[in-house]
């Protein structure tokens, strides 16, 4: 498994953030049972990138939480039976794993948002990237029934991890 990470910000988070990834993108491949090796690559930032990343993909100009990019087309979320008629388009041809996607993460809203819900700041950026890499498996909130599925999933994942509220 390859998890690049990049910290791009002057803003600081006194956490272990490397080893959260590190723990928790495996979890949520082993979670939703992803039978290949993967590729993600995750950036963390600070509002104002994250602001005009939003703007220029999904055209609201305001800062998120986590973006996701993923790399592979689902028919149905975490059905990867499909990648390998497409090697070339989500295979890393030197590695052989499956690219799944990218994740950007707002350094200060992990800040803000583990401070407004009153959990630590590990469990928030566990949630995020959790979260973020459902998205990389297909899944999706927006209808009432999907988001609950996703809550459910998160949960899970992160009960396995040992982050907890």
């Amino acid at each position: 498994m390859t998890i690049n990470i990049e910290y791009e910000t002057d803003k600081k988070l006194e956490i272990p953030y490397e080893k959260i990834i590190h723990d928790i993108i495996p979890a949520a491949l082993d979670y939703e049972e992803c039978p290949y090796e993967a590729e993600v690559n995750v950036l963390l930032t600070d509002n104002e990138a994250i602001r005009e990343i939003n703007r220029d993909y999904r055209e609201i100009d305001a800062p998120t939480d986590v973006l996701s990019f993923p790399m592979v087309d689902f028919e149905r979320e975490s059905d990867f039976d499909h990648v390998e008629e497409h090697v070339e388009d989500y295979f890393n041809p030197e590695t052989g794993e499956l690219i799944l996607g990218d994740i950007i993460i707002s350094v200060e809203k992990v800040v803000e948002q583990a401070e407004k819900y009153g959990h630590s700041q590990e469990r928030e950026l566990a949630f995020l990237i959790a979260h973020s890499m459902l998205h990389l498996c297909g899944y999706d909130h927006m209808d009432d029934a999907e988001r609950e599925v996703m809550e459910q999933k998160q949960r899970e994942i992160l009960e396995r991890e040992g982050y907890h509220r």
